[in-house]
């Protein structure tokens, strides 16, 4: 399905609901911002869901799921209109949280243990649960974020900082054009410190476990404001990934961060870290890229087949497991030199999977959530458990 969507006043992006991990913005920033009803629908429309609680939904189970984390013997998944399911037998059966305050699509889901997790979406929101996700609240919305880029802008104005100008306008642009950016990507590394990025290069960071954001947009050479999609820790800093082939690395978690020379031009929907200080980043049409330490001599890793990578993870064994929009699992034990197709499928429209306590796979997509199955076109498939 595609649907046409306006974010920041920028010409219209699609919106590809059911085959990439976070309804992606996969056109890159347009030219110009657009003026108008667009966005005067789009200004009454996001607040209104951003205020209304998702309702209890029988067909919840059924509806599209874009992330997915573990909240130590509990699974939590995030999806299309503010729904949360949780799953407390290794993703057999699933229920809807029984209090989440928005109603807006949510895009990513993390926890730091089996109670502290955030989840992300759009209209800028963060949302915060203390009880391993079966009641969340607020943390954050577009116009907060809004409030803080300027805040951000302001406080390099005072300082002489000579990006102070532009990081000004955007500031102005953000708060012109309300909550209407998703947040597509949430990280923390402990209950008090974590970020979360998302379109047009909006990016902030907690210290205190979300009472409090701060803007770190600024600090982020993004020229032209690409989409940001995910960030990871490496070492004691961060890496962003992102569309057109962004990547950004800061060596600490205080540091400006610097543009990393990209070996590719299409858009990373994520990225894991590797032990030998490395990172695997993956995106569109099969590419998987390997770099080692210092993010320098990049590689392509062949997964045999070009269909967009949506999600990546490491298992309990320490292998590496790619999935894509068919469903393909590929595994890795080499740390991303290499990967081998699964004899699973986690099916169509594949947009995250996570291993369950059980050690089985759980796969996200348009339908919901189920336990991955053997994939009966490959050979030798045994079990659930086959990996």
């Amino acid at each position: 399905m595609v649907m046409p969507t306006v974010f920041g006043g920028r010409r219209p992006l699609l919106a590809f609901a059911a085959l990439v991990p976070v309804l992606v913005l996969a056109l890159g920033p347009g030219e110009g911002r657009a003026q108008g009803e667009a966005g005067a629908v789009t200004a009454a429309i996001v607040p209104d869901l951003m205020d209304l609680p998702a309702a209890a939904n029988p067909r919840a189970t059924q509806m599209l799921q874009l992330a997915i984390a573990r909240a130590g013997q509990r699974l939590v998944s995030v999806g299309e209109g503010g729904i949360v399911l949780l799953s407390d037998d290794s993703g057999a059966s699933w229920r809807q949280a029984s209090s989440v305050p928005v109603s807006v699509t949510l895009t990513d889901v993390t926890f730091v243990d089996a109670k502290q997790g955030w989840a992300v979406g759009h209209g800028g929101i963060v949302l915060h649960t203390a009880d391993g996700g079966e009641t969340w609240t607020r943390q954050l919305d577009g116009n907060g974020a809004a409030r803080a880029v300027m805040a951000e802008a302001e406080a390099l104005k005072a300082a002489g900082d000579p990006a102070a100008d532009g990081a000004l306008r955007n500031g102005t642009y953000m708060i012109a054009d309300g909550p209407d950016k998703p947040f597509l990507g949430v990280t923390f590394i402990d209950d008090r410190r974590g970020w979360v990025v998302g379109a047009y290069g909006l990016a902030l960071e907690t210290r205190d476990g979300g009472a409090s954001w701060q803007s770190i947009t600024a600090r982020i050479p993004n020229r032209g404001g690409k989409h940001l999609y995910g960030a990871a820790r490496l070492g004691d800093g961060l890496v962003i990934a992102g569309e057109q082939g962004a990547l950004f690395l800061a060596a600490g978690f205080d540091d400006v961060f610097s543009a990393v020379e990209s070996p590719y031009e299409g858009t990373f929907f994520g990225l894991r870290t590797l032990r030998d200080g490395g990172v695997l980043a993956f995106g569109l049409k099969g590419n998987a890229w390997r770099a080692g330490p210092g993010l320098a001599d990049w590689r392509r890793v062949d997964l045999g087949a070009e269909v967009t990578v949506t999600t990546g993870l490491r298992l309990g064994d320490g292998s590496l497991v790619l999935g894509d929009e068919s469903g393909r699992l590929l595994r890795s034990t080499d740390e991303a030199l290499s990967f081998a197709a699964m004899p699973l499928s986690g099916g169509s429209g594949l947009t995250a999977v996570m291993q369950a306590p059980d050690d089985t796979l759980v796969a996200s997509g348009p339908r919901g959530n189920r336990r991955v199955t053997p994939n009966a076109q490959a050979p030798n498939s045994k079990a659930e458990e086959a990996y």
